[in-house]
């Protein structure tokens, strides 16, 4: 929505507006998802983005899809894939942590939780090399040829 744009735009977190307009951050979530905002929750918001009440209301009546450019989606996304590396990470480094001090209390003798740490940062270490794009063996220019060697030998099929 024009909320999360106009957010974005100033490099504001969710709790930050939430702090500048007085609203909840449950409220503001709510909000940028599309739900119907109340009239009061609008006007606060317009007067921490100083814009006009009828540019907020007026999206209640568009539909609930965001209005973002190509290059905005793509970085949002590419934000919320660089999120959920970072919490599986910290997921692993948490489960990963107590599996070791549970080790330690229940059979010192074997370090059994050396195979999980072992098996499960295989996964995180990937997650992170394909997030932050570290080897891009099938990245955008893979992707491009790919579908230009597949649209080349449909436009040869058609002939």
């Amino acid at each position: 929505m024009i909320v999360r744009k106009l957010r974005l735009e100033r490099g504001w977190s969710q709790e930050q507006l939430s702090e500048l307009s007085g609203l909840s951050i449950r409220t503001v979530q709510r909000i940028e998802r599309g739900q119907k905002a109340s009239l009061e929750s609008l006007k606060s918001l317009a007067a921490v983005f100083q814009i006009d009440l009828s540019e907020l209301s007026g999206e209640n009546e568009m539909s609930t899809e965001t209005k973002l450019s190509t290059e905005e989606q793509q970085v949002i996304e590419h934000v919320r894939d660089i999120k959920a590396f970072y919490s599986h990470a910290t997921s692993y480094a948490l489960i990963v942590g107590a599996l070791f001090i549970l080790n330690f209390f229940v059979s010192p003798d074997y370090l059994w939780a050396k195979w999980v740490a072992l098996g499960w940062g295989v996964g995180v270490v990937s997650h992170g090399l394909s997030v932050f794009e570290v080897f891009n063996l099938f990245g955008p220019n893979w992707e491009r040829k790919q579908i230009e060697k597949r649209l080349g030998k449909n436009s040869k099929n058609d002939k």
